[in-house]
């Protein structure tokens, strides 16, 4: 079994760890004060093919595996978590629209979301369903001319930003056979959104409730079958779990590398930080869980990729794992920066922040262990 990377792997890290020292690092917290990010940001992003990762290339995509995917994002998770993970939704999007739309749905939207000349968001969780997915309330009702939406979204990253929304309603009875899926452009009647969320971590994401009143949309922005809405948004999960995972490890990676610099410089009692048997001891404990959770990951990938029977489960324990010790890892580096760990000007206090809700993302950790347990159980019947 070979555990290393190929060299077109290799290369497709450093890309990502390049691009966003140089275009997205020195600004981060810039646009984590005005809560907001560039577009000029998105066509650059566009130009080295991450607009469309999980798109073939036949349809204008850049075929990524879902281990190649979570190198994108791990790489540039260490200039900005929040950039990275708002990057991935949108190719959540794309790769549901490639996967699941019609000749003329991708002929539609594919071309927008590959040059990334239009954003994409994803509406699934609503205010009074969130683990709860398949007990959205939002609904679409036919119209004659097309299909009518009315409903909340809540938590939408992208909520008033983007260009375009990919939306879970019910068009069907209770449960997940009732759901479809829908893209609802910006300005269409009937589309607001709410005040921008003042969030702990993400701040420079622009999230929004999604609020839907007789929003009017075409019957061809159905997305691919009616009533088959949740199984796409669950297939998708397993891949935006791997992304997620991969946006917390680069994080942690950065609040590491950040920490043992500034450990090799600041000095206490006549030596540098780093020569406390103490200290070197915290820090052998945190590169364990960065490299372990790594490699977790990308079996967790190689598995998704590979299409093997427990790949569910394994994106599950990878999120779960990845993200307890990516927010682990910030959290005791910003002990071992001390009270310099708290300021803004050394960058720890802000991967806090963001790496805090990796947790909750795409499943709480806590639906992860019912994903994981209900497998372990099935797999002794």
């Amino acid at each position: 079994m070979d555990f290393a990377l190929t060299e077109e792997q290799s290369a497709i890290l450093d890309m990502a760890k390049d691009f966003g020292a140089e275009h997205i690092a020195p600004f981060a917290r810039d646009w984590e004060s005005t809560g907001t990010l560039p577009r000029d940001l998105w066509p650059m992003l566009a130009s080295l093919g991450f607009g469309a990762l999980y798109v073939p290339d036949e349809m204008g995509g850049t075929g990524l595996s879902r281990l190649e995917g979570t190198l994108v994002f791990e790489g540039l998770s260490m200039a900005c978590p929040a950039v990275a993970a708002f990057l991935s939704i949108h190719n959540m999007c794309a790769g549901m629209i490639a996967k699941f739309g019609s000749d003329a749905a991708r002929a539609r939207w594919l071309p927008g979301a590959a040059d990334m000349s239009r954003i994409f968001s994803y509406c699934l969780t609503e205010p009074g369903s969130g683990s709860d997915a398949a007990a959205l309330r939002t609904r679409a009702e036919r119209d004659g001319s097309g299909w009518r939406l009315n409903g909340t979204k809540a938590f939408i990253s992208g909520g008033g930003y983007s260009d375009a929304y990919v939306v879970m309603a019910r068009t069907g009875g209770d449960g997940p056979k009732g759901i479809s899926a829908f893209v609802v452009e910006a300005g269409t009647p009937g589309l607001s959104f709410g005040k921008l969320e003042d969030k702990m971590g993400w701040r420079a994401q622009p999230t929004a409730q999604v609020q839907f009143d007789d929003c009017h949309i075409p019957t061809e922005n159905l997305l691919g079958e009616e009533g088959r809405g949740f199984t796409y948004a669950m297939a998708g999960l397993d891949g935006g779990r791997l992304n997620i995972s991969a946006c917390a490890l680069g994080g942690a990676q950065s609040a590491f590398d950040k920490t043992l610099a500034y450990m090799s410089e600041r000095k206490a009692f006549g030596q540098s930080l780093d020569q406390f048997q103490a200290l070197q001891f915290r820090l052998a404990e945190q590169e364990v869980r960065l490299q372990s959770a790594r490699l977790f990951l990308r079996q967790a990938a190689w598995k998704l990729d590979s299409g093997a029977k427990d790949a569910t489960k394994a994106c599950a324990m990878a999120k779960l794992l990845v993200t307890d010790n990516a927010f682990d890892v910030a959290n005791q580096c910003l002990q071992l920066h001390g009270g310099y760990g708290y300021l803004a000007d050394y960058g720890i206090e802000k991967l806090v922040r963001d790496l805090r809700v990796h947790q909750i993302l795409e499943g709480t950790n806590e639906i992860m262990r019912v994903i994981i347990s209900r497998a372990l159980l099935a797999e002794r019947r």
